[in-house]
């Protein structure tokens, strides 16, 4: 392996892990770029051939996780786990989770709920 594939593995490595920590700030390239002192345009093109998505998909993605795990073990609103994720508007956290796991978050949530949740709703 090469110094640049190695370099390459790490910043990707560092951009996974400041999205993971910040998932719930706006994304900004330049601000991603800027925390690990590169150029955005070359964040950009390293982050997707290792990883084969763009940082904005990452992002988006953790927030999804984050919402699927909400939906499914807490009664919060589809609103409150949408801003708890992240995102500033409702309608915007349902147009990125339905792009990503297919369905609408009242959706999933209805799909994925437990038994035990399902008992102690009145």
């Amino acid at each position: 392996m090469n110094t640049r594939q190695t370099g390459g593995k790490a910043l990707t490595e560092a951009a996974l892990d400041y999205l993971n920590t910040h998932s719930t700030e706006k994304f900004s390239l330049e601000k991603l770029a800027g925390a690990l002192f590169v150029n955005g345009s070359y964040l950009m093109r390293t982050f997707k051939r290792q990883t084969g998505i763009t940082p904005l998909a990452y992002h988006q993605a953790v927030r999804c996780k984050n919402a699927r795990e909400l939906l499914t073990a807490t009664v919060l609103s589809i609103s409150k786990i949408g801003e708890t994720v992240g995102f500033v508007s409702s309608s915007h956290f349902t147009h990125v989770f339905r792009k990503i796991e297919g369905c609408t978050p009242s959706e999933y949530r209805k799909r994925h709920a437990s038994a035990g949740q399902e008992e102690t709703e009145p």
